[in-house]
Order: C-alpha cells, then sequence, then structure tokens
C-alpha cells in the first residue's frame, strides 16, 4: 500500500480526490483541520502524531517538522542504502504529498492585518514538506494546485502511479508555488521594516493569459498579475464586449488609466500609441467626448478611450461614428452600450473608479541583463505653489488651465509639450529629441484653435530661449515649466518680451 499525506488549507475538491487515492490503495496521513474534515467524510486516516511520535507542540508551529516525515518523502528508492536507513529506523516512504499552505497573501490583504496576524499565517512545515517531495520526484508525487487533482488521480487510475513526466512537472510548480509564497513574505517584512533599497529583489506575478502575440506579430508575449491584484487596473478591469486585448491594447489602456486618474470632473482621455492625443473636460461627458475628439479628430481614429464617467447614450452616439479600439469607463447604461456593441471589433470595459487614487506600487521596466524599478508619478500638485518667474502675471482662469495642461503633460512621452486651455488640449507635440520640434508639432496640431485663452506646459525646462520665443510668436499667453536650466534667463526674458505669463513648478514630469 502507498502513503499519501494531506494537510491543505483550501479543501475545494478535496474530498474526491483523497476518496480516489484511498480507492486505489494508498493510506492517507493527515493533519489538524484537514483530518478532521477527512474523518467526518468517512476517510480513514493515520494522524501525522502516530507517524511523528510525537505531539503537535507550540500551538501547532511545529507538527511535521520531524525525520518521519522528510525521511519517508526524501529516501531515493533506488539506493538501497537509503531504503535499509528507512526500514531499520521504522521510517515508511511517503509518495504522494498535497499540501498548499497556510493563507498568508488573504491574509494580508485584509484591511488593517496586524503584524502578528501576518506571522503567524506563515507556513513553516507546509513549504519543507513541498520543497522535500519535490526535490525527491523521482519517487514522490507533490500536488499544490487542486487543478492538478485532476491529472494525477487519472494518471495513478490508469497506471498505478503519475509517470515521472508529470512529476517533475509537478515538482516545477511546487518550487514555484513556495519561491511565491516566499516572495509575498519577503516583500512584506521588507515593508514593514521601510527598508527601500534591499540587497536583493525577487518579484511575484500570476499568469492571467497568454497573449495571441507580442508588440508584433512574431514575438510571443504572456500577461502576468501582481500575485495582490491592484483594483484600478486594466488588469482588474471586466470586459463586455470584443476580442481579447492585445499586447500593444494593454500598455496603450494602462496609460489611458494614469491619465485619466488625475482629473475629477467629467473627462475624456483618447490615448493613441501611449501618447494622449487628445483630452478633454466639461459639464458632462457628452460636451468631455467632443473636446477630446476637438482636439485631434485624425489621431483618434483607432484610439483607445477612457472616460471618468458612466458613458451614456448621447456619449455613445458620438463615439460610435468612429473606429475605436477600446473603451473603458465606471460603466455603460444599456442603451448606450447596445450602440456601441454594435461594432464587433470594439472592446468595451468596464472598470471600478472608486479605486482610482488608492496607493499605487513600484513600476518596473526591463532592460538587458536587469530591470529598473522606480515609484509611480502620482505626485499631487496645487498651482497656489508654483512660482512666477516674469514681469506679467497669470489670472487665475491661465493657472486653471496652466494646471490641466500640466496634468495631461505628464502623460506625453518626452520630450513633450502640450498646449491646452481651459476646456480641452489643442495640440500634443512629445517624444521627439529635441523640444523644440515638439513645440512645433504641437503648434501644427493646434493650428487655428489657439487664441488667448491658449496656454502651454513644458514637461522639462527649456534650455534655451527659443521655445518661449516660438511660443510668443505663435500667441501662447502662459506658460508652466518646470525651471532649473542654467539658462533660465534667457527663457525669462524671452517671456517678458511677449508679454507671457510664465510660472515655474520646481518639479519635471519626464515620461520615457
Amino acid at each position: 500500500m502507498k502513503r499519501a499525506l494531506v494537510s491543505v488549507s483550501d479543501k475545494t475538491n478535496l474530498m474526491p480526490f483523497v476518496k480516489g487515492l484511498v480507492a486505489n490503495d494508498y493510506e492517507i496521513v493527515s493533519t489538524g483541520g484537514t483530518k478532521k474534515v477527512l474523518d467526518d467524510a468517512g476517510v480513514q486516516t493515520i494522524s501525522i502524531e502516530d507517524v511523528t511520535h510525537f505531539p503537535e507542540i507550540l500551538d501547532g508551529r511545529v507538527k511535521t517538522l520531524n525525520p518521519y516525515v522528510h525521511g519517508g518523502l526524501l529516501a531515493r528508492r533506488d539506493l538501497p542504502e537509503h531504503m535499509a536507513t528507512l526500514e531499520e529506523l521504522n521510517i515508511t516512504p511517503i509518495d504522494l504529498v498535497c499540501v498548499n499552505l497556510y493563507p498568508f497573501k488573504e491574509t494580508i490583504e485584509q484591511p488593517d492585518v496586524k503584524l502578528a496576524d501576518a506571522i503567524e499565517n506563515i507556513d513553516i512545515g507546509g513549504p519543507s514538506m513541498v520543497r522535500s517531495a519535490a526535490k525527491n520526484y523521482h519517487d514522490v508525487t507533490v500536488v499544490v494546485d487542486k487543478g492538478d487533482y485532476d491529472q494525477v488521480l487519472s494518471e495513478i487510475e490508469d497506471g498505478g502511479d503519475t509517470t515521472l513526466t508529470t512529476r517533475a512537472q509537478l515538482a516545477a510548480k511546487a518550487f514555484r508555488h513556495t519561491a511565491a509564497y516566499d516572495t509575498l513574505i519577503s516583500q512584506y517584512l521588507t515593508k514593514q521594516t521601510g527598508l527601500a533599497d534591499p540587497e536583493q529583489l525577487t518579484l511575484t506575478w500570476n499568469l492571467k493569459e497568454t497573449m495571441r502575440y507580442g508588440e508584433n506579430s512574431h514575438q510571443q508575449a504572456w500577461l502576468y498579475e501582481d500575485a495582490i491584484p491592484k483594483r484600478f487596473s486594466i488588469l482588474s478591469a471586466k470586459q463586455l464586449h470584443g476580442k481579447q486585448l492585445s499586447y500593444n491594447n494593454i500598455k496603450d489602456a494602462d496609460e489611458a488609466l494614469r491619465c485619466i486618474r488625475e482629473f475629477d470632473e467629467p473627462t475624456v482621455v483618447a490615448m493613441k500609441h501611449m501618447n494622449p492625443c487628445g483630452i478633454g473636460r466639461g459639464q458632462n461627458l457628452k460636451e468631455a467626448w467632443d473636446r477630446a475628439y476637438a482636439a485631434d479628430s485624425v489621431s483618434i481614429f483607432g484610439g483607445v478611450i477612457a472616460l471618468n464617467r458612466r458613458v451614456d447614450l448621447a456619449t455613445a452616439t458620438k463615439m460610435h461614428k468612429i473606429f475605436l479600439e477600446i473603451v473603458i469607463a465606471p460603466g455603460f447604461d444599456d442603451d448606450a452600450y447596445a450602440v456601441l456593441a454594435k461594432k464587433k471589433n470594439i472592446r468595451l470595459l468596464t472598470l471600478d473608479f472608486t479605486h482610482k487614487d488608492e496607493p499605487t506600487r513600484h513600476e518596473v521596466v526591463s532592460v538587458m541583463g536587469g530591470m529598473l524599478m522606480q515609484e509611480q508619478d502620482t505626485l499631487k500638485e496645487d498651482y497656489h505653489d508654483w512660482h512666477c518667474v516674469t514681469e506679467v502675471q497669470p489670472t487665475e482662469s491661465q493657472l486653471k488651465s496652466l494646471m490641466f495642461a500640466w496634468k495631461a503633460v505628464k502623460h506625453a512621452k518626452s520630450n513633450a509639450i502640450v498646449l491646452a486651455n481651459d476646456e480641452r488640449t489643442l495640440g500634443v507635440g512629445e517624444g521627439q529629441p529635441n523640444r523644440i520640434d515638439s513645440l512645433k508639432i504641437a503648434v501644427k496640431h493646434a493650428g487655428d484653435a489657439i487664441d488667448d485663452r491658449t496656454v502651454m506646459a513644458s514637461d522639462a525646462f527649456f534650455p534655451f530661449g527659443d521655445c518661449v520665443e516660438y511660443a510668443g510668436q505663435h500667441g501662447i499667453r502662459a506658460i508652466v515649466q518646470p525651471g532649473g536650466s542654467i539658462r533660465d534667463r534667457e527663457s525669462i526674458d524671452m517671456a517678458n518680451r511677449y508679454g507671457i505669463a510664465m510660472v515655474t513648478t520646481g518639479i519635471r514630469h519626464f515620461r520615457h
């Protein structure tokens, strides 16, 4: 008779699996709560104390850390000396381990969790058994995922045991499982200590889906989600309509969400290739849509649209007139959804916007041979803290427009320039090797929309006075920029020459 050790926190689908093992001549060793559930269901079990010849101690902290357990797991069946040792010490081999771990993740996800509760949910014996079984996968089957119950049981029923290939795959999964578990613990405890730059960094994500392809059709791609998901994330959105999101869709949608969370009033963000091509705000969503559309009616075609209000029929009717890749909003009225869903290829998604200000996690970017990690740029700013450096002072209305432009420029690729008024972006120039070219692109996009309400935001300082001069020549009346260039005086003098009000923030917002 073979022996299985079963000790699980998540008991979903456990009973059919264990009964299947018993039907195939496995005896069951179990612990604590798992043993009680099995006993109550009429499954005959052996108590772990009867195996270890030692009682559980320290409130259950020590119960399986014992040679009678780990000897039974780690003994190689192909080595006579190992098997002789087991026989001499009266240790019974363990052929299958079914273990999932204390719910540490679920514990730390609870609001206001206490450190003591988190510590008590760090499993020690479980990972030790899993690792021992996985190390000896030539002889031992290790099961940490209830999704594998059916395959394991089917192979045992068909051939008397799992195949070596399956055991190897399960062992690899087991080590991934314990590695992810330990990663969450290390992250949590590191955060508790306040250490910002640990000497080693281990991160863990869960596979959400295998994608059709990556940035291009010849590239494979996979989507992984934080082990502790964020609620305001494209990965937490509910897709109501349309085909699977692509790699590029997800990147654009993520950037659209980063941008839309800047605004509280009814706002529409149109994102194209990771850059905002139009941002509009208004008294209602339809008005905001009209303004976002007017910002760049060419680039918005095929764009990703984020709206921070529930989509109504009037707005949906407007959006339906052009091709859009994605529309993501807090919700859709039934008649609005019916209008938009007439197009087969549009993706319609909903997301809970009440969590838009939840604490962010650090963002990571891969580089060859490593990665960069940084805090997200979520700095909240107040225009009352800005410093006017010119003879002309900005009006209160201009300051509000400058703040709107300043929020927008944070989400355009540097070197970034945004022209705007108090309603919408007028022109966006981004991603150019020099700032003057970005400004020229923004001015060209804005065209005849530039008037005495037009303001300009620059994500970084002006290295020369040429940008301010060009802005003045094209009717810009107020500018916001970080300041800090050794040539600031040149830009200030140029602004004074053209009667431009210019404020500095002391903060730049590069977006590479």
